[in-house]
């Protein structure tokens, strides 16, 4: 799910995740404390205000809070947020009032009965970013500017094979469920059952709730918006780094030219590299579905590539995996990459895998 330091993706992220997300997903407890929410049909302006005020609107802040800081400026609030554990026991206890979650992971452990849920069914309701104008791309395909041009062929062929993955799951995500969980996943059946059916949501629909069947596909006015929100609310102390992120445009983090071979009907690849590995951002689950399911069908053998799927977690940071050379392919949030890439990493896009974020601010109705 998340990953590092606060601007480039995985490394802080690691224990922390493991105790708490994990913990998340095993514990799971119902709160006796008294019911704390807003009435339904309360705007999301009162409720966006009267949360901010109180001090308790969550956020982990590993890469998404620019979505929050936007949503808190939309509405003329300090762009503050309460620093919010890997789990949901602050949105339990209410000491959290807006508490962030990912619609395939914390929202179905908020809502769901099943272990690790907190049982809380339909007393919920969210807070859309992608409605309120503030979303930005998470899970994305890159490489370095380096590989890419020195392995063209490579590069399409693991696009191609990776997104006829992705056709798959998401045509049937109970059975990219039960992948995933074959090779190692790290929430339960129920769960994962769970996360397949929202991740598709994600990879299907765009921002503006229109349907999308070209899986991959970068479309620019997303990518703009989230490289907007990025100029604005990421904080970089170096003055190089800095003025690099302000004179950013979208060729300085996307390359469509490989994916647009790549989906050409009828294409056909010789790769350059066979032997190839992809980082995932956080561990075996259904947010990256797609991957597992191209291995396992063998898509990735049809087009003569011999592919390595690596867990994320720990100290493992995508970008840093990925511009050090010891994985040739990650998987990371557009936010994420434009941190690096300000750092002078010289990362590249080559696919947008999710086509909306997948970030929402759940709170309790009365």
């Amino acid at each position: 799910m998340r990953k590092i330091g606060k601007n480039w993706g995985v490394v802080a992220l690691g224990a922390a995740l493991a105790m708490g997300i994990l913990a998340g997903c095993q514990g799971g407890t119902t709160s006796t404390a008294p019911v704390v929410g807003y009435t339904a049909g309360t705007s999301v302006k009162d409720i966006v205000i009267d949360a901010a005020k109180k001090g308790r609107v969550g956020n982990w802040g590993l890469g998404n809070e620019y979505e929050v800081q936007a949503l808190l400026a939309k509405f003329g609030q300090p762009t503050t947020f309460l620093s919010q554990a890997f789990d949901m026991d602050g949105f339990d206890d209410n000491s959290i009032l807006l508490a962030s979650a990912m619609t395939y992971n914390e929202l179905g452990l908020v809502k769901n009965s099943y272990s690790g849920g907190y049982k809380y069914g339909e007393k919920v309701a969210i807070i859309d970013m992608n409605d309120q104008g503030v979303a930005m791309l998470q899970d994305n395909i890159f490489t370095t500017t380096a590989f890419a041009q020195a392995n063209p062929e490579t590069v399409k062929a693991f696009i191609a094979a990776s997104m006829k993955g992705w056709a798959a799951a998401v045509a049937n995500p109970a059975e990219a469920a039960e992948i995933v969980f074959k090779y190692g996943s790290s929430v339960s059946p129920e769960h994962q059952l769970y996360m397949a059916g929202e991740v598709k949501k994600l990879v299907e629909t765009n921002t503006k709730g229109a349907s999308v069947k070209n899986y991959g596909f970068m479309d620019d006015g997303a990518l703009q918006q989230s490289l907007n929100l990025a100029k604005t609310y990421i904080q970089l102390k170096d003055a190089t780094a800095a003025s690099t992120l302000a004179a950013m445009t979208l060729d300085s983090i996307r390359d469509s030219s490989f994916w647009n071979a790549a989906m050409t009907p009828g294409a056909t690849f010789s790769p350059e590299k066979t032997d190839v590995s992809v980082q995932l951002k956080w561990l075996p689950q259904a947010q990256f579905m797609g991957y597992f399911v191209a291995l396992d069908k063998g898509y990735y053998k049809d087009v003569g590539l011999n592919v390595r799927i690596i867990p994320g977690g720990g100290d493992i940071g995508e970008t840093t995996a990925v511009y050090t050379g010891q994985v040739d392919f990650g998987v990371t949030w557009v936010s994420n990459l434009i941190a690096a890439n300000a750092a002078g990493m010289n990362l590249t896009q080559v696919a947008q895998v999710f086509q909306r974020s997948g970030l929402v601010l759940v709170y309790k109705l009365k």
